[in-house]
């Protein structure tokens, strides 16, 4: 009999989803219409569980796997995990760490560009016919150059140098904050969140950050200023989004680029229906080759499991 598996999230990769079902029986958890009821029949028999980085798993929902032998996250967060409580079962939890690097850091460097170019609002003028109504130049204001921008990097793990990476090359000054200084980082460290906001031109949000929220508040984007600019590709609840919103409204700073929101997929409607924004819905790591990437990584992770190995990108064991 092959073994159980449930998955909390869909994978979208076809050829992955081929391998699941030939190696494993499946169950499809995000299709089964009385979930509660089902978990109670057969949630004996599971032996490992598939899941986002958003959807992560309650205590409540491993505590009724107790043949459960590893949990393989799809994505790097597992602030909805309750690592703790797996620690203390002797239970691998994995991420798809590194694997989405690239991608991340790419859609970053490509937010600031388009919010200091106004990409998006300028895709707008020319769809909406607005173009041919206004053709004078003036009819669209003077965008910000990204060129050499003072780039504030907060968290600097591994997306975060590989956005310094891509700034770098674009002539931009580095500065970053983290926990601490990092000796094989050869830009300025500052301490302070709000000193960095106001040495920068746009700050860029890279930490994993699982514990922290709200720290981009009204006194960090004041100090960024209004001609400052914010991304973030990291986590969204390390915005207080009230303070952005107003900050945005007000032009108290230049704008937003911004792929991550505290209560996703629900997005301030101010954040919304403003040209100083450019939105993306949780898509950083969304190309085929890093969802790939991850989904190999995730196989890999419950055959090691199964086995009885401890997974190569356990976090807990």
């Amino acid at each position: 009999m092959k073994p159980q598996i449930l998955q909390l999230n869909p994978i979208l990769i076809p050829a992955i989803n081929d391998e699941l079902a030939s190696l494993y029986e499946v169950h499809k958890y995000f299709e089964i219409a009385d979930q509660a009821a089902w978990l109670q029949q057969h949630g004996a028999a599971i032996q490992a569980v598939i899941t986002g980085g958003h959807t992560g798993i309650s205590r409540a929902m491993l505590e009724q796997l107790p043949s459960l032998k590893v949990v393989a996250v799809n994505g790097v967060g597992t602030d909805a995990v309750d690592l703790a409580y797996c620690r203390e079962r002797g239970l691998p939890v994995t991420a798809t760490l590194g694997a989405l690097t690239e991608d991340v850091a790419d859609l970053a460097i490509g937010l600031l560009i388009a919010a200091c170019r106004n990409i998006a609002a300028g895709d707008r003028f020319v769809r909406d016919g607005q173009w041919e109504l206004h053709p004078s130049p003036s009819a669209i204001p003077l965008a910000r150059r990204f060129t050499g921008m003072n780039i504030g990097i907060v968290g600097m793990g591994r997306v975060g140098r590989a956005v310094a990476t891509r700034a770098a090359a674009f002539n931009c000054p580095i500065r970053y904050t983290d926990l601490g200084r990092m000796d094989d980082v050869p830009h300025e460290f500052v301490s302070d969140l709000r000193d960095l906001a106001r040495a920068s031109d746009a700050l860029v949000l890279c930490a994993a950050a699982d514990k922290a929220e709200g720290i981009i508040d009204a006194a960090v984007l004041d100090a960024l200023g209004p001609r400052g600019f914010l991304v973030n590709v990291a986590r969204g609840r390390l915005v207080n989004e009230d303070d952005l919103a107003e900050a945005i409204t007000a032009g108290r700073i230049a704008g937003a680029g911004l792929d991550v929101f505290v209560d996703e997929p629900r997005v301030p409607a101010a954040l919304r229906e403003s040209d100083r924004t450019t939105l993306q819905a949780h898509r950083a790591s969304a190309t085929w080759e890093t969802r790939g990437a991850m989904a190999r990584m995730v196989l890999d992770s419950v055959a090691q499991g199964l086995a009885g190995q401890r997974p190569t990108m356990s976090l807990t064991t």
